[in-house]
């Protein structure tokens, strides 16, 4: 009688609000353990126990029921990895959302705060307490959070009068003011604002065959509805073929935030993209040649006057491709993604602006990454991770990876002139989320948070598009 009463609390539910403080389960799993042929079934065995099996029954339900509710909270929004032992929480609430690119801050200055694309508009997660708030409703893009003030720039569409155009605004966070800066131009897109928030940097693209649904592509924060990984692979691979064909004219612009003036530098025919300031040089400008990375020498900077415009890597081998680049924090270094050649070794290299010094990393198939990444302090570094259908076809890519370096000790002893050589290294890796139930048709875009103990990413693994952090340091177990 003592279990049957057991049972019958766990069918009308006081089981577990009593015993273990869980409000409720999700309706289609709990009904799958509640419902009345599940108790018919299970309560004759009881009944016919002995005695003195009843208490070591009653812990057996006692034991399934409390891993039920565990299970069913690490389902939610806060959960341990158990392939990793890792901590992901899912920092939005609105499915749609998505963490920007891995390669643009969305952080305050403080390091409190993160912008990330909602459904319709723009979100703000606190990074201490994962309060979320809405701060911009509307069809808008954002292109990143200044270093300086910590205004969000972001990109608008207004129709008018059957008159399509784009505005680009900057709203400060704290006030939710929104200041009108540059009504773009036809062709005119813009992806990034300098260190000291005096200069937008962007593109103009001359065609005139500009189709209705292409007059602006929205950047690489452009929202990813879900779709199959092989239409949107198809749909991008030939994009890619189709677009660097096309060799319009494009050159680079730099606006003047305080005067309105604009400058336009380097007039070519190559595909430039991927624009990002320095985030503590205000005069350099990273950018790249975009297209198949085996069809184009990819990586540029360039002085906003137009000057030193530099190669940044010359690869040496047939079919070898770098891509993917990104500054350091302190602005001394851009790592990129190196494959020497496509698809069968790879590197995270490393090129020290003001020496021209260069470092590799290596890695090993299953641990690439569509994106990697660098902590503030450079002591750690991140890859997203990808499937078998991407370039490094890893049978187990579909992971999130913490990466320690560790440098090759020159053992020379002076015998040899290093100075012009490339140091290299390896990575000692460390997964923090198993990506099995990720369409990497998104791309999960990993970034370290200011304080170096979270790694943000975006995710469809829960079927929609979500923001996420997985702790660095493994969970403490009980």
């Amino acid at each position: 009688m003592v279990l049957a009463s057991i049972l019958a609390a766990l069918h009308e539910r006081e089981f577990v609000n009593e015993l273990f403080g869980i409000a409720s389960f999700g309706d289609a799993r709990w009904r799958s353990f509640t419902k009345p042929i599940f108790f018919r079934r299970v309560q004759p065995f009881i009944t016919e126990l002995p005695m003195k099996s009843y208490c070591f029954a009653a812990l057996a339900f006692a034991s399934f029921f409390k891993a039920l509710a565990q299970a069913e909270t690490n389902s939610a929004t806060d959960w341990i990895d158990p392939d990793t032992g890792h901590r992901v929480v899912q920092l939005s609430t609105e499915p749609g959302s998505e963490s920007l690119y891995f390669n643009l801050n969305p952080f305050t200055p403080d390091g409190k705060r993160m912008v990330i694309t909602a459904s319709n508009g723009i979100s703000m997660v606190n990074l201490e307490t994962r309060a979320v708030e809405k701060i911009i409703e509307g069809r808008v893009h954002i292109i990143m959070v200044g270093h300086k003030t910590g205004k969000i720039y972001f990109g608008e569409t207004k129709i008018a009068q059957g008159v399509t155009n784009r505005f680009i605004s900057a709203l400060d966070p704290n006030t939710k003011v929104v200041e009108p800066i540059l009504k773009l131009k036809r062709g005119q897109e813009v992806s990034t604002v300098n260190a000291d928030e005096t200069l937008l940097g962007g593109t103009f693209t001359e065609r005139d065959d500009w189709g209705t649904n292409n007059f602006f592509n929205g950047g690489p924060n452009r929202r990813n509805d879900i779709q199959s990984q092989q239409v949107q692979r198809g749909k991008k691979g030939q994009m890619m073929e189709d677009r660097l064909a096309k060799r319009y004219p494009m050159e680079l612009f730099f606006y003047n935030l305080a005067t309105g003036a604009t400058t336009q530098v380097n007039r070519c025919t190559d595909w430039l993209g991927h624009l990002q300031f320095s985030p503590t040089d205000p005069k350099l400008l990273m950018f790249c040649h975009e297209g198949p990375w085996h069809k184009v020498d990819r990586i540029w900077t360039i002085r906003t006057d137009g000057s030193e415009l530099k190669l940044i890597h010359q690869r040496t081998l047939v079919m070898e491709i770098a891509g993917h680049e990104f500054f350091s924090a302190d602005g001394k270094t851009i790592w990129y993604d190196l494959q020497t050649p496509r698809g069968e070794n790879f590197w995270v290299a490393g090129y020290e602006i003001a020496s021209g010094k260069r470092t590799w990393y290596h890695l090993q198939r299953d641990e690439w990454g569509v994106h990697f990444n660098v902590s503030a302090d450079g002591n750690l570094f991140s890859s997203d991770g990808g499937d078998d259908k991407m370039v490094a076809h890893a049978d187990h890519g579909k992971w999130l990876y913490l990466f320690h370096p560790e440098l090759i000790e020159d053992k020379s002893a002076g015998n040899v002139e290093t100075k012009n050589l490339i140091q290299t290294g390896v990575f000692r890796s460390e997964r923090l989320v198993n990506m099995a139930k990720h369409d990497y048709a998104l791309e999960p875009n990993g970034m370290f948070s200011p304080d170096m103990k979270w790694l943000i990413f975006r995710s469809n693994m829960s079927g929609a598009n979500q923001a996420y952090a997985v702790e660095l340091e493994p969970a403490k177990k009980n």
